[in-house]
């Protein structure tokens, strides 16, 4: 486990305007063993090895290219030349800006609150920050009043209060706008005052040309709704703001893709579900001078798109049938066409001018590497190197289906560990995936099926109703069916896969995170098949869950108002009295997803009606357990509580925790 958590990881690829130059950001372990960091990489498309261009203690993140070539990049590191750190702690990043032609990096911006998140158009630079109501000069000491005082309650007017693991407030996300000069950013400008919280995660581009941001807003609404539009604002002085696309019901987010031709913008509209109506979404193209729009890419959920350079397609990668292949897709709306034809997932597209395509290519069975996309022809995909290890995994991966009791077909990826047969079977995990819009057809850092393979288990990873990449209707199947449809679905393929030889049907457990949390849950109180489940930051009261989430609007509209017919329905706590099969509940307190109130109360039930359970618990953990030492401690548990249970070993408490 200690030399799993250790391994680089690459994380993003940017691709340099005249398609010369590739860098990454590669997240490792610091010296302390104790965290990560990250830094940039070149990658030479020449074939020669990737190497190093940054190092600081405080790490670095966001690359983004400047239409001259320099690096830009965001960062806690100090600043060596500021007569006034302003933040000797490193509390705040700050822009960082990397010469095309070698030298030490240097701070061109900073804001008090910090700068999150950045984006060029000819000389214009785009950021983000943290801003307090009031008077921008004395922003810094009210800042410093605070926290000397001691200050930390947040008075809120108005919904969301917290998102993910933080909270929101009291600053409000702004955006500023400056021109690129030779030491600095200059004639800094507010683009949005007093945006409230209009701004919070908002994704935006810069038009090539610098004059204008095209960002997401989203808008208040009556009892507690919202909703996004994508407006452009003028980065000129003033600011001018003009919706481009906005609609009752509809959500129009990120990713963001700006044409070259600076006509269009590329987007992804959303319906508001309903009790009945599930979220129909659609790649949406708006043209820029008339704010007329369009859908295109059919069914085609996109994940992350660029546009082609004659702006006349996009490249758009998507969930589809368990991978999550490039697909061209014309602007005019006519029929994309698939480019990768392998079982890989591709993220992070960045378009050459010659027309070729880098990514970082992934799958369940390979951690995310660089590759340059033929998007001609074949689509060929040729492996470039990569700053990361390559990884020897412990087994094969092959693929399962089934046919469901109304006639679905679902499909699986199985992970079979070395050494499995008819001879020696595998004892088996079933571990479904979170979300629920979501499918098992990545690699995975956090919940990795691989390092379970190696203590000899074979992992089925299935994608049931609700999983992504499968259609509208494969959603529609579970919509408002949560618990029933879903568990149907799992135990076909759960069948499926028992079926084969080098699985052992009489050793086996079942596992999730999330949504499959909540199904490992509705699992336990519906099944007594398996001989442990581990429930890892699961729903388990409706009810309480759907008014305590940081997104309580969007749970709402699903179920309906609290105390409605589908909490008594799905919600898994009502089935405790029939749960019997040890229980491992895995929560942090951090998680503001799914409160740690839902795994307080899970283990509290279990506890209180002689269930066999262990709770283990991590207090600065989020919905994610991100930290080395947490994740080594997360492995170590599940493990020892499987073997317990499946493998009929005895208890052995994890050295970790010792």
């Amino acid at each position: 486990m200690r030399d799993y958590v250790g391994v680089p990881r690459v994380a993003s690829l940017r691709l340099s305007p005249d398609g010369t130059r590739l860098v990454s950001v590669v997240q490792s372990l610091n010296p302390d063993g104790r965290s990560y960091g990250t830094s940039l990489w070149e990658i030479p498309l020449d074939g020669r090895s990737p190497y190093r261009l940054t190092r600081s203690v405080k790490g670095e993140a966001g690359a983004e290219f400047t239409a001259g070539g320099d690096v830009l990049f965001g960062s806690r590191r100090p600043d060596p030349t500021a007569k006034d750190p302003g933040d000797p702690d490193g509390e705040v990043p700050a822009l960082w800006l990397l010469p095309m032609g070698g030298g030490e990096a240097r701070q061109v911006a900073s804001r008090p609150g910090g700068i999150a998140g950045f984006a060029t158009g000819g000389s214009v630079v785009v950021f983000g920050s943290d801003v307090l109501a009031g008077d921008e000069a004395t922003e810094a000491d009210r800042r410093k009043a605070r926290k000397d005082a001691g200050i930390s309650a947040i008075l809120h007017e108005s919904y969301p209060v917290r998102y993910w693991d933080h909270d929101l407030g009291p600053g409000e996300t702004r955006l500023f706008a400056g021109v690129l000069g030779e030491d600095r950013l200059t004639g800094i400008r507010d683009l949005t005052p007093e945006p409230g919280k209009a701004l919070g995660n908002a994704s935006y581009e810069v038009l090539p040309d610098g004059g204008t941001v095209v960002t997401t807003w989203t808008v208040p609404l009556p009892g507690g709704e919202l909703r996004t539009e994508l407006v452009a604002i003028e980065t000129a002085d003033g600011g001018a703001r003009r919706v481009l696309a906005g609609q009752d019901g509809h959500d129009f987010e990120g990713p963001l893709a700006v044409s070259p031709d600076g006509r269009l913008v590329a987007c992804v509209r959303s319906g508001h579900a309903s009790v009945t109506e599930i979220p129909e979404v659609t790649l949406w193209i708006v043209d820029l001078e008339t704010g007329e729009g369009h859908a295109a890419g059919g069914d085609l959920w996109p994940s992350d798109m660029v546009w082609a350079p004659d702006s006349a397609s996009l490249y758009v990668a998507a969930d589809h049938l368990g991978r999550r292949p490039v697909f061209r897709v014309p602007a005019d709306g006519s029929e994309p066409v698939r480019l990768t034809p392998d079982d890989a997932a591709y993220s992070s597209l960045n378009a050459a001018p010659d027309g070729s395509l880098y990514a970082l290519r992934s799958a369940v069975d390979r951690p995310a590497g660089p590759v340059r996309i033929t998007t001609g022809g074949t689509g060929a995909v040729e492996e470039l190197p990569s700053p990361a290890p390559a990884l020897e995994l412990p087994g094969t991966l092959t693929e399962v289906t089934a046919t469901a009791d109304d006639g679905a077909e679902i499909r699986a990826w199985l992970v079979l560990p070395e050494g499995a047969s008819a001879e020696n079977p595998a004892p088996f995990l079933l571990w479904i995936h979170g979300g629920p819009l979501s499918s098992w057809n990545d690699w995975s850092w956090r919940w990795n099926p691989w390092i379970m393979a190696r203590q000899g288990y074979a992992v089925l990873l299935p994608d049931p109703c609700l999983s992504t990449g499968y259609g509208p209707e494969m959603i529609r199947r579970g919509w408002a069916d949560w618990g029933p449809r879903t568990h149907a679905d799992l135990m076909a393929i759960t069948d499926a896969a028992l079926e084969r030889p080098e699985v052992d049907a009489a050793r086996t457990a079942a596992m999730g995170g999330s949504f499959g949390g909540y199904m490992a849950n509705w699992v336990a109180g519906h099944t007594d098949r398996f001989k442990a489940i581990v429930t890892h930051a699961s729903l388990w009261h409706l009810d309480q869950f759907a008014g305590t989430t940081d997104a309580s609007m969007y749970w709402q509209r699903e179920f309906g108002k609290p105390g409605t017919e589908l909490y008594t329905k799905l919600s898994p706590h009502l089935s405790l009295d029939r749960i019997t099969t040890p229980m491992l509940v895995i929560h942090g307190d951090k998680d503001y997803r799914v409160p740690i109130g839902e795994g307080l109360r899970l283990w509290w039930d279990l506890q209180r009606t002689g269930v066999e359970s262990k709770f283990l618990y991590f207090p600065d953990e989020n919905h994610w357990v991100l930290k080395p030492g947490n994740a080594v401690v997360w492995y170590e548990t599940v493990l020892a509580f499987l073997a317990q249970h499946v493998l009929g070993q005895e208890w052995k408490r994890p050295e970790s925790l010792s």
